[in-house]
């Protein structure tokens, strides 16, 4: 499917060059497996990465000053964003507002693995519990 959703030639790159950065050490273990701010790349986004295979678990319940989006890419998980119970699977994302406080768990079987894309620069959290 090809796509022609701008003109190419109506953009001025800004001058900020490709980088890269280790996400995570794919030997490590415990559920963070890691993170990378969005400025140490130059980036708007910070991306982190969770995974565990314990079943009912998952992060605290938290709150952030900005959009969050979780992307499921292995397991299955239940999300709880304000008073919403999402739950989700491996290749579907959830989306969390700024300002609504949530968490999620894994509800097996087997890993729960997500990468979560915090809409900021920074990762900033204020843990409620």
């Amino acid at each position: 499917m090809a796509r022609n959703d701008f003109d190419p030639a109506t953009l001025t790159p800004d001058g900020r060059p490709a980088a890269k950065e280790r996400l995570f050490d794919p030997a490590a273990d415990g559920p963070w497996r890691g993170f990378v701010n969005g400025e140490t790349l130059g980036g708007s986004v910070t991306v982190l990465t969770y995974g565990t295979d314990e079943i009912g678990v998952g992060p605290r319940l938290h709150v952030h000053p900005y959009d969050e989006t979780f992307v499921v890419v292995e397991g299955r998980a239940r999300f709880f964003v304000g008073d919403t119970v999402i739950d989700a699977s491996a290749g579907e994302i959830v989306f969390g507002p700024a300002a609504v406080p949530h968490r999620f768990e894994n509800l097996g079987p087997g890993r729960l693995q997500t990468v979560d894309i915090h809409h900021s620069p920074r990762w900033i959290q204020t843990d409620l519990d």
